[in-house]
């Protein structure tokens, strides 16, 4: 990894620990979709490995927000030759994204696209072989019908946030059981992070395993 790409995680980082701070102060006054909320760097290393396993050159997150998994996801696509889509509603978060991921020399791997993921997914062309789903929890179910079939053969897909936080639990589990119900989809719960359901659907060599 670069060493401008370990720069902005670290400022990342920074930015995460002063946000915890606030957090636990009160009267902060702070509002929680102001904050970064990252999938943390465990999470962060476990998708970058992922991807660039899966030799994934058509990576889509739903749910960029301030950007911080974006960077993971785009520094394996340069690895790997290949893009990132990356959806979100905020335009203020994705200028952020932005800046970072320039700073990060990673603005070219990735396409940022500003808006409603239910309304995105059905326009994307290709193949997808990498799917980060991170965006609101109620619409974990609705993305997964759209983007399933436009998966290629093989492909993963990682959902966050499944073990926490404890109100989204009711959503987490309905997508993990809505996943797991599809055919020639395998999936795990890990308990990396805040959780996460990683998935494969069956590829062109699995009936040689």
């Amino acid at each position: 990894m670069e060493d401008a790409v370990k720069d902005v995680l670290k400022q990342y980082a920074v930015r995460a620990e002063k946000e915890r701070a606030l957090l636990e102060t009160p009267g902060s006054g702070v509002k929680v979709d102001d904050l970064l909320l990252w999938v943390g760097p465990d999470s962060g290393a476990l998708l970058n490995t992922l991807a660039k396993g899966a030799r994934a050159t058509h990576i889509l997150e739903l749910g960029t927000s301030y950007g911080y998994s974006t960077i993971w996801l785009a520094e394996a696509a340069k690895a790997t030759g290949g893009k990132v889509t990356t959806c979100e509603l905020a335009k203020a978060k994705q200028d952020y994204a932005r800046e970072s991921l320039s700073a990060a020399g990673l603005l070219e791997q990735v396409e940022l696209v500003t808006g409603d993921a239910l309304e995105i997914i059905p326009t994307l062309r290709g193949e997808i072989d990498f799917v980060l789903v991170d965006l609101w929890k109620n619409l974990y179910v609705p993305c997964l019908e759209l983007f399933l079939p436009k998966l290629k053969p093989g492909a993963v897909i990682v959902a966050d946030n499944m073990l926490r936080p404890k109100e989204a639990r009711a959503d987490a589990l309905a997508y993990r059981r809505a996943i797991r119900a599809k055919p020639g989809i395998s999936s795990v719960l890990l308990p990396v992070g805040s959780g996460l359901e990683v998935s494969r659907l069956a590829g062109p060599h699995d009936a040689e395993l």
